[in-house]
């Protein structure tokens, strides 16, 4: 099941567990916020929304909020001694998508727990290779001599 959401002035496509970055929302890190403008829900039953469709909301996690690169507005007329300098961030949020909810339902208050990786399991020999490696002495550092500089041939000049 997907959605098209609509949000800061953008359209969004997404689907549960999709993590997205959009124009900052209000709402902490691990809120929960409903996207209310839902354009299409796709799926087996497709809804197309005029202009939106009727009960269907989004819910998101809040995951962080962040700001987007710098963009300096640099303006300068010349021979003028006339310049100008500003400078913007836009700022972000980025969200996690939870649930596509239609009908009127209501978005679940807790935040399902993602699964987390596990671990790969390190090979006996790896595990060996690093032991021996730890147990090894340091290697002394060998100073390293400079060779004397070359004599410069004699400057080419007049002979008598």
């Amino acid at each position: 099941m997907f959605a098209v959401i609509r949000t800061g002035g953008k359209q969004y496509r997404v689907a549960p567990e999709d993590v997205i970055r959009i124009d900052r929302v209000k709402g902490e890190p691990g809120e929960i916020v409903e996207f209310g403008d839902v354009l299409v829900v796709g799926g087996e039953n497709p809804e197309l929304g005029m202009p939106t469709v009727a009960g269907a909301t989004v819910a998101g996690e809040v995951l962080q909020h962040t700001r987007g690169d710098k963009v300096i507005a640099f303006k300068k007329r010349r021979r003028k001694n006339s310049r100008r300098k500003r400078g913007y961030r836009h700022e972000f949020s980025v969200i996690r998508i939870t649930e596509i909810l239609t009908g009127g339902a209501k978005p679940s208050k807790e935040v399902k727990p993602r699964p987390k990786r596990e671990a790969k399991p390190a090979t006996e020999a790896a595990t060996e290779a690093a032991a021996a490696e730890d147990a090894k002495p340091a290697a002394k550092s060998k100073a390293k001599s400079k060779k004397p500089a070359a004599k410069k041939p004699a400057a080419k000049g007049k002979k008598k």
